[in-house]
């Protein structure tokens, strides 16, 4: 006889069925990592575990004579699955509450809500409490929302299409296509819906459109923002959502610290050298999405002691940080880089982080505060640590005092680190050893190679590492720098002051078998 589930059931079967009621649902462990909500949703189709730390699989329909779909789920479930028929109002109901587990919240409110601090409730615009809860669109979002977070995506992309929706998600870096949904009324609703929540003008097709939104989880206080971009297409409009979980780097194994974050040892040591100092500018380069934030956010983690006021100005606030005055540039009413900048000089800080530099007018602020006693961190747009001067010279900064200014200099990415599950060794092809430099007998490293499984979602990574390249000024790179000497006299001199690049940086994770040599070559350039 077919199991049952680990909870009471009724005396009514259905052929080789064991009946799932409602109540019974709600004590059950939806398997999500195996059917994501939103493939749930759309197939009426849910699979559980009887616990926590057993793998053994339940499966929920309401149709007992749709064996594809039993087929379709259990090649997801990778497995065996025991199935049992629910009505199709509880499976329904069931599906409908988990997808409301995520509120959005209206930008205003969330506003005022982060900068007072305050206990008020918050009006939630669409998912409780709603006539629209129903509606296959309300509940699409939702869904994507939730599946985006528990896969620890940093970006969802919403693309309109000849024939519906494409939906894929940033993980680890890398756009990923997780479903697609046909129809070709269903993006431009879904894209309206992204704009009300957003207070956005749904009218407006033609140009494009930022705003902003939040998430509370409903099973707990956390919150997450979200920034939202809007911009016309050939088949419409596109969407995409930037997950700001300010949260989630403050919590157990993933502390904001910098081994925290994968530094290198050596690396690690370095910067808390620069951060040491106590004056003068440290600047974080790299491109977006390369966790210059992050870095500069573990830095200030590591050298907060409450002995010191320390001011950050960003757009956004990324994350928060007890004890530490964070302000958010605000262009509507005139609060840019350079005047909260001005202001928080007279406002008696030890150490300052601007949240970038885009102009002149914010360089020579924070030039002159570096030069006059205070520790300031920022990020700046560079490929590398040669290219910042580069930058600032085209910002018709002078060279003299920014040599002055500047103590060090790092320039990051972000590689993914193999899945420890499925790797396997790797001897590196002759292509390899000629593009990357490999010398020596590579068959003596630890090099592997991506293969993927299901731990892994089939991409053959998981999660990320940081490799940074530093350069601490000294006398020599100073002079050279003042006299704009040539960039490649530049990089000789850091050479010899033991300069490591991003490439060998990323080849050292590899020979110790962190990463792939493919993955080398996706993120760093040769030089």
């Amino acid at each position: 006889m077919t199991a049952r589930l680990p909870v009471e059931s009724p005396a009514e079967w259905v052929g080789d069925y064991p009946p799932a009621t409602l109540p019974q649902l709600h004590r059950l462990i939806p398997a999500f990592d195996r059917l994501p909500l939103a493939d749930a949703l759309a197939r009426q189709c849910v699979l559980f575990r009887e616990n926590a730390t057993v793998d053994r699989l339940f499966g929920v329909i309401s149709d007992p004579l749709d064996s594809n779909l039993q087929r379709w789920a259990e090649a997801r479930a990778d497995g065996p699955v025991i199935w049992h028929l629910a009505s199709v109002d509880d499976l329904a109901a069931w599906l409908n509450k988990q997808a409301e587990g995520t509120r959005l919240l209206a930008p205003s409110d969330a506003t005022e809500h982060i900068q007072s601090g305050d206990q008020r409730a918050e009006k939630t615009l669409s998912v409780t409490q709603s006539s629209q809860q129903t509606s296959p669109v309300v509940r699409l979002l939702n869904a994507t929302l939730h599946d985006a977070l528990r896969l620890g995506a940093s970006d969802i992309h919403l693309e309109s299409s000849g024939a519906g929706l494409d939906i894929r998600y940033r993980i680890d870096g890398v756009l990923e296509h997780i479903r697609s949904v046909r129809g070709s009324d269903v993006a431009p609703q879904v894209i309206s819906r992204l704009k009300v929540l957003a207070e956005l003008d749904i009218a407006e097709t033609r140009i494009p459109q930022d705003g902003r939104l939040a998430v509370r989880l409903n099973e707990g206080a956390r919150r997450i923002d979200l920034r939202v971009s809007i911009m016309p297409s050939m088949h419409g409009e596109d969407g995409v959502l930037r997950i700001l979980d300010k949260s989630h780097l403050m919590q157990g194994d993933q502390a904001l610290t910098l081994e925290g974050l994968g530094f290198a040892g050596s690396d690690i040591q370095k910067l808390r050298d620069l951060a040491a100092e106590p004056y003068g500018m440290l600047l974080a380069s790299g491109p977006t999405g390369s966790g210059k934030t992050t870095s500069l956010y573990a830095v200030l983690s590591e050298i907060h002691d409450g002995r010191e006021k320390i001011i950050t100005i960003e757009d956004p606030v990324e994350y928060q940080l007890p004890g530490v005055l964070q302000i958010p540039v605000n262009e509507k009413k005139g609060l840019n880089f350079a005047r909260g900048l001005r202001s928080i000089l007279r406002h008696d800080p030890d150490t300052i982080m601007v949240g970038e530099i885009r102009d002149r007018e914010t360089a020579e602020i924070a030039i002159q505060s570096a030069l006059t006693g205070h520790r300031v961190l920022s990020t700046l747009h560079a490929n590398h640590v040669f290219d910042v001067f580069g930058r600032f010279s085209h910002m018709g900064i002078d060279s003299y005092l920014l040599t002055s200014a500047i103590s060090g200099v790092f320039a990051q990415r972000l590689v993914r680190k193999l899945c420890p599950v499925c790797a396997r060794a790797h001897v590196p092809t002759p292509q390899q050893k000629h593009e990357l430099k490999i010398s020596g007998d590579s068959s003596t490293h630890g090099f592997k190679q991506a293969v993927g499984c299901e731990s892994c979602r089939g991409t053959g990574y998981r999660g990320r590492s940081a490799i940074v390249e530093i350069l601490a000024l000294d006398d020599v790179l100073r002079s050279l720098i003042a006299l704009r000497a040539p960039i490649n006299e530049i990089r000789t001199a850091a050479r010899q002051q033991g300069v490591r690049s991003l490439r060998e940086a990323a080849l050292d994770l590899a020979q110790q078998g962190l990463t792939t040599l493919d993955e080398v070559r996706r993120v760093t350039a040769r030089h």
